[in-house]
Order: C-alpha cells, then structure tokens, then sequence
C-alpha cells in the first residue's frame, strides 16, 4: 500500500519526465546529420570572447560522433532536465499542504515513521533510476539510424553517474519537504542551490569537472574512460547523510 501511494503521489511527474527525456535523446540523436552538414560552416566562427571559445569547444567536441552524444546530451539535456526532475520526484513529502490528510492517514497506520519514509524515498529513487537509464538507451537505439554506432556500456556507464549526482538533488529536495509544509520552498530552494552550483562550475571550469554536475556529465569517464570514483563515493555519502536527516526529521515530528 505504502508503495502504491508512493506511485500515485509522483507518477505524473515521473510520466512526464520520461516521455521530455526520451524525445530529448531522440531528437538530438536525429537531428546529428543535419548538424554534421553545417559544420564546415561553423569553421568560419571567430572564437572571440569566452562566449566564442564555448561555441568552438562545442563544435570541436561535435567533430566526433561520442564527442557530440556527450556534448549534448549527457553535459547539457540530460544533466540539466534530469536535475529538474530529480527535484521534482523528490518534492513533495508527508509534511505537503496539497496532500490533505493523506499524510496523517499514512502515519497513523500500524508501520513506523522509518518505513513510510523508506518507502517514499526507495519509490523516488527507483523512479529517478529509471529516468536516469531509459532515456540514455536511446543512443544505441537510435544510432544506426544515422548511420553511427554508440556503445551500450558506454551508455551504461553515463547513466550511473548521472543517476549517482541526480540522486544528490533528489535526497535534498526530500530532506527539504521534511522541513517545510509546502511544496513550493522546497522545490524553489532545492533548484536554486542547483543553480548556484551550475553558475560556480561556470566560474570554475578547472575544477568543474569534481562537482557535483561533473559527476552527472561523466566528464571524467568521457575524457580519460575511467569513473569519477570519488565523485560518486561523495554523491552516495551526501545522498545517504541527507536520507538519514529525513528520517530523523519525520520521527521526531508531533502530529
């Protein structure tokens, strides 16, 4: 039952994320021929300015079929959208005005606190899972039909790590539901920190790469084949510690 309402609470969020991810990674996979025939015309960009140096590391990174699926899809749509929609699976929680008195109905049955919440934050997680894995297996779907060829485990490896650094936002926009009533805060103040890390990874591009978009992009794995290790070892341990607050919040909570 507790997972049943789980679905019903997120299941048009996960919808919709899932079908804007899906025709995302499909339109950019078959728009590639059409880009790959203007490119000779990109030659002809002057690269002044950060803004030109950005659009000549987008178009050199394009030169390659991998370089373009990563450039556009697993650093930009799918880490942008896939934030977004982490926050939203996990927005929402016991504590939410528009859930009614849905939320003292579940508490008062014969389960302890710790299982409603492991049950809502496990329902999210394998919501945001399936988001962060479906989408991307497109690529080697689609591929053929432009006449290139992407590589399953590659895909596999990409989508790990944006699940991993999703998995960040979507256990801070839970923690933060447990905190604040409304749905609203929550998800306001969980977009703006995403915010303020993208615009301080601008900033910072050396080390951009060790955050936590970083993480999601797979920049590591894309550049040197290897995992961000440390990366995804600190995205579990933040996920888990702000999980573990959840918990605390909603047991010590009086109805």
């Amino acid at each position: 039952m507790l997972w049943y309402k789980s679905w019903l609470e997120t299941r048009w969020r996960f919808l919709i994320g899932l079908a804007l991810l899906m025709c995302s990674t499909a339109g950019v996979i078959l728009i590639h021929p059409r880009l790959m025939a203007l490119m000779p015309m990109a030659d002809t960009i002057d690269p002044v300015g950060e803004l030109g140096q950005r659009i000549k590391e987008s178009v050199d990174l394009s030169r390659t079929y991998r370089g373009y699926v990563w450039s556009q899809l697993f650093r930009q749509n799918l880490t942008q959208m896939g934030t977004l929609f982490a926050i939203l699976l996990g927005t929402g929680g016991l504590f939410s005005y528009s859930s009614g008195g849905a939320a003292l109905f579940t508490l008062s049955l014969p389960v302890s606190r710790n299982r409603v919440v492991g049950v809502r934050a496990a329902a999210g997680l394998a919501e945001w899972l399936v988001l962060a894995f479906v989408p991307s297996l497109l690529i080697p779907m689609l591929s053929p039909a432009v006449g290139e060829a992407y590589g399953v485990g590659d895909v596999l490896a990409h989508s790990l790590c944006l699940f991993v650094g999703g998995s960040v936002f979507f256990s801070l926009a839970f923690l933060l539901s447990t905190v604040f009533p409304d749905l609203w805060r929550p998800l306001l103040m969980a977009c703006a920190v995403a915010v303020v890390l993208a615009i301080a990874g601008q900033a910072f591009r050396e080390i951009s790469r060790y955050g936590v978009f970083g993480v999601m992009s797979g920049e590591d794995y894309f550049r040197t084949g290897a995992l961000p290790w440390l990366g995804l070892v600190v995205s579990v341990a933040a996920t888990t510690v702000m999980l573990y607050a959840s918990a605390l919040n909603v047991a010590r909570q009086d109805f």
